[in-house]
């Protein structure tokens, strides 16, 4: 019998269940930290939000937006 995949990794493209950190995204993305706060700084990345003094971001917006910027470069 073939498993059933998680639901919640369907949704989020194999994304973690659990918000991301900037360390996480770096990684995702295989850029330096640094230019995930450029990119938060310029309006230009994944859309975060703060938590207290961390910033966060949701798997979902992060796949919406990568797959966002995939279509305007293929354009």
């Amino acid at each position: 019998m073939k498993p059933v995949p998680d639901p919640r990794a369907t949704l989020r493209a194999g994304l973690p269940d659990r918000y991301l950190t900037p360390d996480d995204i770096a990684e995702i993305f295989d850029v330096p930290k640094q230019t995930v706060y450029q990119w938060r700084k310029k309006g230009t990345g994944p859309p975060g939000f703060r938590i207290g003094k961390h910033i966060r971001y949701d798997p979902t917006a992060v796949h919406a937006w990568a797959n966002d910027r995939m279509t305007a470069d293929a354009a």
